[in-house]
């Protein structure tokens, strides 16, 4: 009884974040990122269902972290992944930084010519942070199997067995025996 009251204060302290969160192997919660809750970098909305059908490396990032995990990005390169069986989705979390948004979309759209292969979107409204209860103001990094299920999640500063751990589970789920 004491138990489930400290659940429910906590709940109500903690809001809607509290309750949110991803499970390995379980579905993750559609999403739609459209309009004023951000959207894809070259306009339009986006949703986590096109996340179907392929292994699909998602990084959620705070503007301010972009160097936190540039050995997973560089160690992820040099994977060279099958891009018919691996996706990539780079989602900023356009709320956590005081940049204004115009600089940020300036970069990001450079940086969808350079890497045409990665999905660049917006999230205006830390919505996949109380969805999905990613981190905020950090940089979390998620594998989604082709049924839309989560292989994967770990947020900040990924340690090399982390790294290991991460293209393990790409390569097991993008080349099943």
């Amino acid at each position: 009884m004491v138990i489930r009251h400290a659940i429910v204060i906590l709940t109500i302290c903690l809001g809607p974040a509290a309750m949110a969160q991803l499970i390995i192997g379980e579905a993750v919660p559609t999403v739609v990122l459209n309009e004023e809750n951000g959207g894809l970098v070259g306009g339009g909305p986006w949703s986590n269902a096109s996340l179907n059908g392929k292994v699909n490396i998602l990084m959620y990032v705070d503007p301010d972290k972009v160097k936190v995990n540039a050995h997973v990005e560089d160690a992820l390169a040099a994977e060279s992944f099958d891009r018919d069986k691996v996706a990539s989705v780079a989602v900023i979390n356009m709320a956590a930084t005081w940049k204004p948004n115009f600089a940020i979309d300036m970069l990001l759209q450079k940086k969808q010519e350079k890497y045409p292969d990665t999905l660049y979107v917006r999230d205006l409204r830390r919505v996949l942070v109380d969805a999905w209860g990613l981190v905020d103001n950090g940089y979390h990094v998620l594998v989604v199997g082709r049924n839309g299920e989560v292989l994967f999640s770990a947020a900040n500063a990924l340690s090399e067995t982390q790294v290991a751990q991460l293209i393990s589970t790409i390569n097991r789920h993008s080349n099943p025996e």
